[in-house]
């Protein structure tokens, strides 16, 4: 009797023994590359609540606000300038505070958090040349430019781009 209890005993230690573990996926924390002013990920909102935000504002409206976007274009000269969709075939004319700061020229389609002010703005056409000049449009797509237009703009303070 003492051996078939031995027996069940070191059978049961190997069968709970041979159970596999289970393997959790290891979750890869997103990490970003900062310019300006030191930000954090945490309270951004989306690029449909920021339009949602620009579509209620006067043009001498201003909004403090983080959003969470992804890059359309930046300027190709120095990476002064860029573009953020904002859904609904819109975007946001980003530029950054005291031009204190520049973001990679081959930043474009980068999923990016950007802190600062939101604003409604009339361009001028000598500004909407020379911003088209920037990115790198052909002299014609310069020269169709023929009436200033109301734009979504923002005065970003800090910038986080994903790696």
């Amino acid at each position: 009797m003492k051996k078939i209890i031995y027996v069940v005993t070191v059978l049961l230690m190997v069968v709970s023994c041979n159970k596999k573990a289970e393997v959790k996926p290891v979750e890869k924390a997103t990490t970003y590359v900062k310019f300006g002013d030191s930000i954090s990920a945490d309270g951004a909102i989306s690029k449909e609540e920021l339009l949602a935000k620009y579509e209620s504002l006067k043009p001498t409206d201003t909004l403090d606000v983080k959003v969470l976007s992804k890059i359309v274009d930046v300027c190709q000269k120095k990476g002064c300038w860029m573009n953020i969709e904002l859904g609904s075939g819109k975007s946001a004319f980003i530029k950054f505070k005291d031009y204190g700061f520049f973001v990679p020229k081959n930043a474009s389609e980068s999923e990016v958090i950007v802190r600062g002010k939101a604003f409604v703005e009339v361009t001028s056409i000598n500004d909407l040349k020379e911003y088209a000049k920037d990115s790198g449009k052909s002299q014609a797509a310069i020269d169709s430019i023929t009436a200033p237009e109301t734009n979504y703009s923002f005065l970003a303070d800090g910038v986080l781009i994903k790696n």
